[in-house]
């Protein structure tokens, strides 16, 4: 079993936490920040799709969705085949922080892989999150 099993990454967002939502749970704003085409059924059980103009596509399930504070999903993992049944579980959480929003994104279930794909999943994601969540605070800024 490989460890750790949690990345967990806190950001202050210079925008209240309904503009921070819009741009987590809207196929607008995934396929803008996140993706660069996106899909979503915003309700648990519902599907959600990106693509990336490289042809990388992440298949989502949202899992949880408890506006404007809490939006979950479970996605395929990186170095895996599409078809593995193994997934991560993603959750961000707004909270207000004064005129802004303080998001932390918690992305766990690495343990259930073998060393080596452990090792490719997770630092892949470590440094994922931290790009990703750069081009939100980007997108957010310009929009």
């Amino acid at each position: 079993m490989g460890f750790p099993d949690r990345i967990e990454r806190t950001v202050e967002i210079a925008h209240p936490p309904a503009k921070v939502w819009a741009a987590l749970t809207t196929a607008e704003g995934l396929g803008t920040w996140f993706g660069n085409q996106a899909s979503i059924d915003l309700r648990p059980g519902g599907d959600a799709e990106m693509k990336w103009d490289e042809g990388h596509k992440a298949v989502m399930r949202v899992e949880r969705v408890e506006e404007p504070e809490i939006f979950g999903f479970t996605w395929n993992i990186y170095g895996l085949p599409d078809d593995d049944p193994r997934r991560t579980y993603v959750e961000f959480t707004l909270a207000p922080n004064g005129g802004g929003t303080r998001l932390t994104v918690v992305e766990t279930g690495f343990s259930q892989l073998p060393d080596d794909v452990h090792q490719v999943a997770f630092e892949g994601n470590t440094k994922g999150w931290a790009a990703e969540l750069g081009e939100l605070i980007e997108y957010l800024d310009a929009a």
